[in-house]
């Protein structure tokens, strides 16, 4: 019976380990990657807050999506993802460190903040619209009835816009026999400017000029490039902010 009993405890740490491991081991080690902002930087480019994933709180329980970026943008902790042998992304919650560079938790904050507002747009139906493009065509809701519509958000001096032009022009190149798929960017700079600077630097896109105030008010931007994904119903099914959740949402999407 004694032996019995003082078998207990280490049933109960094995049971508690296997509880916490069940979804996975940390892909990067938490304490490491806070050594030095540069540290977390690093790693922090393969989180990707906008695609989908399995969210787990900071004692592994599965929490929703929504919750999960509350607590990034409001308390203080980082994303880690969990190993995995399926395809599911699953990300952790984990604690920050009291003496973590402020610049961290700084950076968690905003991303989180930005991605919490984007889900909170997905389900919604987009704004009406009717846009010009810069070769005269009108782009409504009504003409774009009953297709899939991707649209980027962009400007002439933003950086991130503009690197990510390769890799969009590639994928609409990608889908170019999918007639029921369109391509259109929103941009806040006028005509003449955009006609100056995609002589060097094409955009596969139909590209709506002139479009500040519609970004601002309509939608409540202020992060670029932000990336839409419409059904053929005109509801918003993804808001990303990078190509690489883009791709991802578009993948899924297109096979609907």
């Amino acid at each position: 019976m004694k032996k019995f009993i003082s078998l207990l405890p280490l049933l109960f740490v094995f049971s508690l380990s296997s509880a916490q491991n069940k979804f996975g081991n940390p892909e990067a080690d938490p304490i490491q990657i806070q050594k030095t902002f540069s540290d977390w930087t690093a790693y922090n480019k393969k989180i990707m807050l906008s695609r989908d994933f399995t969210a787990l709180d900071s004692q592994s329980k599965k929490i929703s999506k929504k919750a999960f970026l509350n607590a990034l943008t409001n308390e203080d902790f980082i994303p880690i993802r969990l190993k995995s042998v399926d395809s599911v992304y699953y990300y952790k919650l984990f604690k920050i460190l009291p003496k973590s560079d402020t610049n961290i938790k700084a950076t968690i904050n905003q991303e989180a903040f930005e991605a919490l507002k984007n889900y909170e747009m997905e389900g919604k139906p987009f704004p009406e619209f009717s846009f010009k493009d810069l070769d005269g065509n009108i782009v409504s809701n009504a003409s774009m009835k009953g297709k899939i519509i991707v649209i980027k958000c962009w400007y002439i001096h933003c950086a991130a816009c503009i690197k990510e032009f390769p890799q969009v022009n590639a994928l609409v190149s990608k889908y170019k026999d999918r007639k029921d798929i369109v391509f259109i960017s929103l941009t806040e700079d006028t005509p003449e400017q955009l006609k100056i600077f995609l002589a060097r630097k094409p955009l596969s896109y139909s590209v709506i000029p002139d479009m500040k105030v519609y970004m601002i008010e309509k939608l409540d931007l202020n992060a670029f490039p932000t990336h839409f994904i419409l059904d053929r119903n005109g509801v918003i099914k993804k808001v990303v902010s990078n190509y690489e959740s883009l791709e991802v949402a578009l993948d899924k999407e297109s096979k609907l």
